[in-house]
């Protein structure tokens, strides 16, 4: 059983994730017309894996995997989480028919893609029926949250939605790959040398597709996203996103993506003066719902110690 200071502290780190990488869409969009898409996403996590393994250099004893399945968890997590969901969701992206909201839609079916490949590789982390209830809430939410056009999802763009939620399944089926495998590697390692794998075969897909590194316009725009994107959503955002992992199962922590939207809508509207609109609200309203059922039992735990300290 958690105590409650680790249990605040995992909370917190939840919404630090959920911060870090809902405010990444901006820059995502501040960098894609300087840089090509799959060539911005590997260069993102060149520098985040060097940064990172030169933090596994000076906080472990094991900076690089010393066993065969240390590599099969980095080559899980290197081909899945990294290069598949990103080459796979850019690439999707680049379609004029997929709306922002599209794929914002189509990426937050990533909890319920963890919970099915969970039943398979983690019986242990099953969710009940009410929990499951609170998942398909959530998603609920997301939708009305990004108040999409039904008709534009729907029609148009259809191999491109496919690579999308192609992304979304390499993503939910790398994080519970590589819980399964628990290969007792520290998360420093296991971290920088599955995005310095996948920065590699991202630079491959780059190149199949013709992308060249003198069609990147270094402006501030794009030196200031790609920096932001490769320290904080990547190198930081990943760190905490594997602790995670650890705590709280696959299930759990990828429900990130449904709250990851409540940060990108709070950043359009503090940086873009992007005003939320009722059907905001409303979603908000539902994520909440979804998760309090989800959490109930925690919930529940919680409330006797927050009734003590009002006292």
């Amino acid at each position: 059983m958690r105590t409650p200071v680790r249990r605040y502290r995992t909370i917190g780190l939840f919404i630090i994730l959920a911060g870090a990488w809902g405010s990444a869409f901006m820059a995502i969009k501040a960098g894609l017309p300087y840089i090509p898409p799959v060539l911005f996403a590997a260069l993102r996590y060149d520098i985040a894996g060097i940064l990172m393994l030169g933090y596994a250099l000076a906080q472990t004893d094991q900076p690089v995997p010393q066993t065969q399945s240390g590599w099969a968890s980095v080559g899980a997590g290197a081909t899945l989480i990294f290069a598949g969901y990103h080459a796979l969701l850019f690439i999707g992206e680049t379609d004029p028919a997929v709306t922002s909201a599209a794929a914002a839609v189509i990426v937050s079916l990533s909890p319920m893609l963890t919970t099915g490949f969970a039943r398979v590789f983690l019986p242990t982390e099953r969710l009940t029926l009410v929990g499951f209830f609170g998942v398909v809430l959530g998603l609920i939410g997301v939708i009305v949250l990004s108040s999409p056009d039904l008709q534009n999802i729907v029609g148009g763009g259809a191999i491109a939605k496919l690579l999308i939620f192609a992304a979304a399944t390499a993503f939910a089926l790398g994080s519970v790959l590589t819980r399964r495998l628990d290969a007792n590697l520290p998360i420093e390692t296991m971290e920088a040398w599955s995005m310095l794998g996948g920065a590699a075969l991202m630079h491959g897909v780059s190149l199949l597709l013709g992308e060249s590194f003198t069609a990147i316009e270094w402006t501030t725009e794009a030196i200031l996203a790609l920096a932001y994107l490769a320290v904080v959503a990547s190198a930081l955002g990943f760190l905490i996103y594997f602790r995670l992992l650890e705590q709280l199962g696959a299930i759990e922590i990828n429900l990130v993506s449904y709250v990851a939207p409540i940060f990108a809508a709070l950043a359009g509207w503090i940086f873009l003066s992007e005003i939320p609109t009722i059907a905001t609200v409303i979603g908000f309203i539902i994520i909440f719902i979804g998760f309090t059922l989800l959490k109930r039992d925690a919930i529940r735990d919680e409330l006797p110690q927050i009734r003590q300290a009002l006292n």
